[in-house]
């Protein structure tokens, strides 16, 4: 299990461009995984990771294997280097889930319109 910082793929209609790789939703893990991630919260904001839209792509494999990218709400986030740490131990609990792999990046930089509505609700934006 390792926590790596990496750059998106880049698409080719528009180079230079930041793409977010789709996620495996059909999955039967997925959900899990999922849930697992809403156990982490920024400790700044009383909002879990994931509906701050701070996890980019959840990839499973068939043999359980989980590849997340994932991102910050800022480069200097305080815990910059403990959360995706965080992340892939929570999925790592997840009964099924054979190995974790976080990596994390910058790009596409994190915005407000990344949240979930669940998120934005709570934190007074609607």
């Amino acid at each position: 299990m390792t926590a790596q910082t990496s750059s998106a793929a880049e698409t080719d209609s528009f180079p230079g461009a930041p793409m977010i790789r789709p996620s495996s939703t059909d999955h039967p893990l997925y959900e899990q995984v999922v849930e697992a991630c809403k156990t982490v919260f920024d400790p700044e904001i009383p909002v879990n990771v994931y509906d701050l839209g701070l996890i980019y792509t959840i990839e499973i494999s068939d043999a359980g294997k989980v590849a997340i990218v994932m991102t910050l709400t800022a480069p200097g986030c305080p815990v910059a280097g403990e959360m995706p740490g965080w992340v892939q131990d929570a999925v790592a609990g997840v009964a099924g889930v054979s190995a974790v792999d976080v990596d994390l990046t910058f790009e596409p930089e994190w915005g407000m319109e990344m949240m979930s509505d669940e998120a934005r609700l709570e934190l007074g934006f609607m």
